[in-house]
């Protein structure tokens, strides 16, 4: 039998579960996939992993081959800092403009265009590209939309004064959290005990990494451009749990998404059970 793989988003934001499972503070016998979200979709839709961390949008276009993982999450409850759309303009100057979106995110864009049409009706273009690199060429795009590690590195950028928070605007509209990722196991491998075994060590991770995230904080700041006190605050807004609000978050996430056409009909949502 195949060792558990299992997906790993290429993104601080996920240090605090994945840290005691790659330090060895919780033992686990399973191989790391590391990429971007969009990339892990396609592996996890394509059978090459068993578990993964993915975008949340990928389990609502395709739940039929997933289940959802109990009480795991990653999302906000306010400002999220790694998910924004920059801007050299206001937004309100921002109607009908062209935005360049990374290509390594499904949920974000999603979320993007529901804002930006039912929310504050922009009515924007978009253009999938690379942000970094086409700032790096001197290009100066209206608008980017950037995720993870690049939207921590950009949001201050001298070119780009205005930020426009896609945790902290879906809150305000919505009041509910908002559900990025969430992590998921493939139907055809829910019933081996093995992948099981991993998906309890996934949240015992998630449980250690709560409970040190002072000490996560610490090994951020190490690691990035942030400061001990900017990752503080940026883990201080982020969920990790997908409890009641959460699931209500994505529902109502489901039901834009139906709306502005970017997904064909809402499914329920099934949980393996450990």
């Amino acid at each position: 039998m195949n060792r558990v793989k299992v997906g790993r988003i290429s993104y601080l934001n996920v240090l605090p579960i994945y840290y005691p499972l790659e330090s060895g503070i919780i033992e686990n016998d399973f191989d790391f996939v590391y990429g971007p979200p969009a990339h892990l979709n396609i592996m996890m839709s394509e059978g090459l992993m068993h578990v993964s961390s993915n975008s949340c949008i990928e389990y609502l276009r395709h739940s039929e081959q997933y289940l959802l993982l109990p009480d795991l999450a990653i999302g906000s409850r306010g400002p999220v800092q790694s998910v924004i759309m920059i801007s050299r303009k206001p937004l309100e100057q921002l109607k009908g403009c062209n935005i360049l979106v990374s290509a390594q995110t499904h949920t974000s864009a999603a979320l993007l265009k529901i804002l930006l049409t039912e929310y504050i009706p922009l009515n924007p273009t978009y253009e999938t590209g690379n942000a970094s690199s086409k700032l790096e060429q001197g290009e100066r795009p209206e608008a980017i939309l950037c995720i993870g590690d690049e939207a921590l590195n950009l949001r201050k950028h001298e070119d780009y004064p205005y930020i426009f928070d896609l945790g902290e605007e879906w809150i305000r509209w919505t009041g509910l959290p908002f559900i990025f990722g969430i992590w998921l196991v493939r139907r055809d491998v829910a019933h081996r005990e093995d992948v099981k075994e991993a998906i309890r060590a996934l949240i015992r991770g998630k449980e250690w990494g709560q409970k040190n995230i002072a000490r996560m904080s610490e090994l951020t700041a190490e690691n990035s451009i942030l400061t001990p006190e900017e990752t503080a605050s940026y883990y201080e807004g982020l969920v990790y749990d997908l409890g009641e609000k959460e699931i209500e978050g994505m529902k109502v996430f489901a039901k834009y998404l139906l709306k502005t056409k970017q997904i064909s009909q809402i499914p329920e949502l099934e949980f393996i059970r450990i």
